[in-house]
């Protein structure tokens, strides 16, 4: 084993006041930590009994482990939610590897493998390693008949009716996303010599048309009661209301918002960093509004906390939110408003459009959004109802 303060024996009980301090630094609560702290003590106590070591956790034990708990009569602190905390502490010191202890629905050696080969060869981020992961289980239950599937005898039929068959109710994006996942899996199980040859190439491509479909955005109206709608009388109404205005303003992307740090806000010079695609580092304005949206936020709702993400979440652990939170804060705004649901990028494609009725050229809109070529900003032409008129030629017998 290899965590700091971990000895022979009682190895846990050992790390308990370094794990408080981690809590504590999370904001967790005084009487959710002194739970935290029983809960390490009773593991410690049950690995012991079982003459296990730490490191030797895994799914399969921490769920023997709650089994216990219940089966004593234990009420509170039984569920493998309750035990994140203490793992990811554990993961951070080494004390166990990395994923050991994720559990996976009808896990198989080879699905397996591959996650770990998606997190140390691929090096992708958990959110890419679910999605591919979850594009392979699904490959592979299509071919599961009895026991294990046979990848030795897997075909090019095998890959493309499967394709065919799952995307039959898909979209566009979500085909994709799964085309890529199976190829991914697929030059995997070439690579580890379980098939023959590369299948790749089976998968078939999932037909897209760039330009078909226009750019749909908040009408003014609707971002007015966006933002109205939330309860600036309640911390958490003021730090909705402080990202709403960003996204309404900047037109940032999700992941854009969700990574802005405190250290990007340049109050002095009036501008604010920002962390786009392609690891792209750019300046923007900082309009007075936005500014005093997310000052009021600041001085009167962040968390005292290590984390230097300018939104966190308002339960322990005050974290930096992930994109897809920033996205469900406008859908709840939605449904407050009683606006027609939208996402984040709803709120960036009504920026873009205010600014082209404000007679902002497609150049001027680009660089605002941070786009890279005139292509991509060139979609929100179509919406430019006044300028494609004046394009309009009269039909053939009416009178100019």
């Amino acid at each position: 084993m290899s965590g700091p303060g971990v000895g022979a024996g009682g190895e846990l009980a050992a790390l308990v006041p370094e794990f408080r301090v981690a809590l504590a630094r999370r904001g967790f609560a005084v009487r959710t930590i002194a739970t935290h702290t029983r809960l390490v003590r009773d593991l410690d106590i049950w690995l012991l009994g079982q003459g296990l070591r730490a490191d030797a956790l895994n799914a399969q034990l921490v769920a023997e482990f709650l089994a216990a708990r219940r089966a004593a009569g234990a009420r509170g602190a039984v569920s493998r939610l309750v035990m994140t905390p203490l793992l990811d502490h554990l993961e951070l010191l080494g004390v166990i590897r990395p994923g050991s202890c994720v559990e996976m629905p009808a896990p198989t050696e080879v699905l397996q493998r591959y996650r770990v080969y998606l997190r140390s060869e691929r090096g992708l981020v958990p959110a890419g390693v679910s999605r591919y992961e979850h594009a392979a289980r699904l490959f592979n239950d299509s071919l599961v008949t009895s026991g294990e599937v046979e990848w030795a005898n897997l075909s090019g039929r095998d890959v493309t009716r499967f394709m065919l068959t799952e995307c039959a109710g898909r979209g566009g994006s979500s085909a994709r996303n799964l085309a890529a996942g199976v190829r991914s899996f697929l030059r995997f199980l070439h690579v580890e010599g379980l098939t023959a040859v590369g299948l790749a190439a089976a998968v078939p491509s999932v037909a897209g048309w760039q330009g078909r479909s226009l750019p749909i955005g908040f009408e003014h109206a609707q971002v007015l009661r966006l933002l109205e709608c939330c309860d600036r009388g309640r911390s958490t109404g003021r730090r909705d209301f402080a990202i709403l205005t960003v996204l309404a303003r900047l037109g940032l992307r999700a992941a854009e918002v969700a990574g802005m740090r405190l250290d990007d806000l340049d109050w002095r010079a009036g501008e604010l960093i920002v962390h786009g695609k392609g690891q792209r580092d750019e300046r923007l304005p900082l309009p007075s509004d936005v500014g005093d949206a997310v000052v009021e936020y600041l001085r009167r709702d962040r968390r005292e906390t290590e984390c230097r993400a300018v939104f966190l979440r308002m339960l322990a652990p005050h974290e930096q939110l992930a994109s897809t939170s920033i996205s469900m804060i406008v859908f709840h705004a939605c449904d407050r408003a009683g606006v027609p649901r939208g996402g984040a990028h709803r709120l960036r494609h009504s920026a873009a459009t205010r600014m082209l009725a404000g007679g902002a050229t497609l150049s001027e809109v680009g660089q605002a959004l941070r786009q890279r070529t005139l292509r991509a900003t060139s979609i929100y032409a179509k919406v430019d109802h006044g300028r494609l008129r004046q394009l309009a030629r009269p039909w053939p017998g009416e009178s100019s």
